[in-house]
């Protein structure tokens, strides 16, 4: 290869494209059963009895006492696997039931009877009083900040579920023989189920095997939720001598499966007597749904967020994670940033309009952070930041500046806006997880044939890493891409490199293969087996300290900027994109065909969540249950993106890239919601801005005129 960054045909194009590809559903193994879950209808309740139907011999009830230690090891093991004496959410698994046809097991499965004692529900962020996690960190003098203010700016922003519509649903194939239990299923993170597995079964974790199956997406709702049905399938099997199967609907799937957590978040500013700001304060509650799950670590990053891509004098920021009678959320692309950067960056903007700056972007660019600035948790910003050179390249892409100006003085029905943000992602596992827990590990194998295998657990999911990390090391060998081989993960064929998660992969797993590769290649013998490992290195930092929350969250940033232009129907409060362009640093991109899909996939989809993805809860249940009502972005919502990458490698990642795929869904949800609010003239401060939100809005600053 020439350039690392030149493109070439990804890995898994060929048997993709030819159909050749196995995902789960696809699986056929001799003897196979069938599962379908039965699932409380109450949010809140105490199961009084369960009666199941009669059943023909050969088809099996699975619940609670099918399951040594009936708790999902996440975090914690709060949640069980089949709820025993109490459900707390609509959906929540009460047992399974399996057999060999399906139609006679989904039958089965309507015939069952519950009987429920309901209990007190809260069911909204606002009903909830019970904080399942609570964090709180300050830096600065915020106290005296506020004391001195000349005066004090308060607002309030508002973010919605978000569903990650992936295109194959969740699915798993559980198998016992000889005493060992096989898990094969649609997921991001093996050692994840392995451990879920082992901890639920009781068993050795030597006994538990996990393959990932090709994975057709999965943006986070991946991570966590394959770690239950892995649990369900693994005791069904064992229960059954047989293999068994689970795959769900998408009625199902949207309906059970976590989500972006829904936030409200309230930001006051402390102003001096000439409009400086002296301190910040955010106070960030999420909605957790009925268990916690993942939520303590969404909640870390989205305070660590809190702060922007913004140098402030001092900043305190608070957090909860409430628990409502809902469904649970997890993890999603960007992992609780998305909610901070819509609340920062808008705050930000009605900063800057209450003070009477006609351009937000001048304001803003007071603040931004510079190499060697302090975090907002005390550590330290070590590498370049390109902010100005980004926001130079974003202005002459876009005409934001002429354009902002142009549009400020409107009439008529139809009236254009332009929105500008800027946010950064961290890099990799937040806190001390990488050094403390994952301690990721990789190896390459060289056969006699002179192939060499890539063994790690990081998996392909659509983000293409089966394509980047074999260019590394191609790359670093000199040898040609097809002598590269790297197959989906088998826990007992792979080493823990942690999981498929916060934009590790490529920086973290990727350098582990760039040095593993420059090591073989300086003992290369033609012809020989060959071994060698890596173990992940902490690079010097502050150390992280979750008591205090202060430290170094992460080794490096990634940053980006995006400018979104809309028009709006002032009659209708229909909203059209008209232009969207993004700039991104993500270091050095390893496959520029490979990143634009990551840049464009993401952007869209922060759109969707901007504009459309309405979900709505309503008595506990998900409303939107289908692609029919929950409104995606399609092909004719959106327009040729226009999108950059500025090289600004960093040392700590291959080739000097960063991470990439969570960083491009941050920027658009800001950047649409201030271009919606210059052209419908209305503040926006909720997402998703639907158009009957915005018509009612536009509604209700047309009767306060009057």
């Amino acid at each position: 290869m020439v350039n690392i960054s030149q493109s070439i045909t990804k890995k898994d194009h060929i048997e993709k494209m030819t159909g050749e590809t196995q995902y789960i559903a696809d699986y056929v193994i001799p003897g196979m059963n069938h599962a379908k879950i039965v699932r409380a209808w109450r949010p809140h309740a105490r199961i009084k009895s369960v009666r199941f139907p009669e059943m023909e011999t050969g088809y099996f009830v699975i619940d609670y006492r099918d399951v040594p230690k009936n708790g999902v090891k996440i975090i914690r093991s709060e949640q069980p696997v089949f709820a025993e004496n109490e459900v707390r959410f609509i959906g929540e698994a009460v047992a399974m039931i399996v057999g060999a046809d399906v139609i006679k097991v989904n039958a089965y499965v309507e015939q069952v009877k519950i009987e429920y004692e309901d209990l007190p529900a809260a069911l909204s962020l606002d009903a909830s009083d019970d904080a399942m996690v609570s964090y709180h960190y300050a830096h600065g003098a915020v106290t005296d900040a506020f004391q001195k203010a000349a005066r004090v700016i308060e607002k309030t922003y508002y973010t919605g579920h978000q569903e990650q519509a992936y295109i194959e649903p969740q699915g798993a194939i559980g198998l016992y023989q000889d005493g060992k239990i096989t898990v094969i299923a649609s997921m991001q993170c093996p050692y994840y189920v392995k451990d879920a597995v082992t901890f639920a079964m009781d068993v050795p974790a030597e006994s538990v095997q996990i393959i990932q199956s090709t994975t057709g997406g999965a943006f986070g709702g991946k991570e966590d939720y394959p770690s239950l049905i892995g649990c369900m399938v693994a005791a069904a099997a064992k229960k059954t001598g047989k293999p068994v199967r689970l795959i769900f609907e998408r009625g199902e799937d949207m309906t059970v499966t976590t989500k972006r957590h829904p936030a409200q978040i309230v930001y006051s500013a402390a102003l001096d007597e000439h409009d400086g700001i002296l301190g910040i304060k955010a106070d960030i509650k999420l909605d957790g749904g009925a268990y916690e799950g993942l939520s303590g670590v969404v909640l870390q990053r989205s305070m660590i967020a809190a702060a922007g891509v913004y140098r402030f004098p001092c900043i305190e920021v608070s957090g909860q994670v409430m628990m409502t009678h809902t469904v649970p959320n997890g993890a999603f692309r960007g992992f609780g940033a998305p909610q901070s950067f819509f609340a920062i960056e808008r705050f930000m903007t009605h900063l800057a309009t209450h003070l009477g700056i006609q351009d937000p972007v001048d304001f803003k660019k007071r603040y931004f952070v510079k190499q060697g600035d302090s975090t907002a948790t005390g550590g330290s910003f070590r590498y370049p930041v390109i902010l100005p050179e980004m926001l130079e390249t974003a202005e002459s892409l876009s005409r934001y500046t002429e354009k902002h100006e142009r549009y400020r003085m409107q009439t008529g029905r139809y009236r254009k806006g332009i929105g500008m943000s800027f946010f950064l992602h961290g890099c990799g596992f937040t806190g001390s997880a990488e050094k403390d827990y994952i301690k990721s590990v990789i190896k390459l194998v060289k056969y006699p044939d002179d192939t060499i295998e890539l063994l790690t657990s990081t998996t392909d999911m659509g983000q293409g890493v089966k394509t980047t990390f074999a260019k590394i090391v191609a790359e670093v060998m000199a040898l040609p891409i097809d002598q590269i081989k790297i197959v989906n993960p088998d826990t007992d064929r792979v080493p823990n490199s942690g999981p498929t998660v916060a934009s590790r992969s490529l920086m973290i797993v990727g350098k582990l293969l760039e040095r593993a590769a420059k090591r073989l290649k300086s003992e290369y013998v033609a012809g020989k087996y060959q071994e060698v490992e890596e173990r992940y290195v902490h690079p010097e930092m502050v150390p992280w300290d979750i008591t205090s929350f202060s430290g170094d969250a992460y080794p490096t940033y990634s940053w980006g900027i995006n400018v979104i232009e809309v028009e709006v129907d002032t009659l209708l409060a229909e909203t059209k994109l008209i232009g969207v362009w993004g700039i991104f640093d993500v270091g050095r991109a390893i496959d520029e065909t490979i990143m634009r899909g990551q840049i464009e996939g993401g952007m869209l989809q922060g759109i969707g969540y901007a504009s459309s993805e309405k979900m709505e809860i309503i008595g506990g249940a998900v409303r939107q249950s289908g692609l029919s009502d929950y409104i995606i972005p399609t092909a004719k919502d959106t327009v040729p993106f226009v999108t950059r990458t500025l090289d600004n490698p960093y040392d700590g990642g291959p080739f000097g890239a960063k991470g990439a795929g969570e960083l491009t869904i941050i920027g658009s949800a800001p950047a649409y919601a201030e271009a919606v609010e210059q052209a419908a003239g209305v503040p926006v401060a909720i997402i998703p801005m639907t158009p009957e939100r915005l018509l009612a809005a536009m509604k209700q600053q047309k009767r306060g005129e009057r």
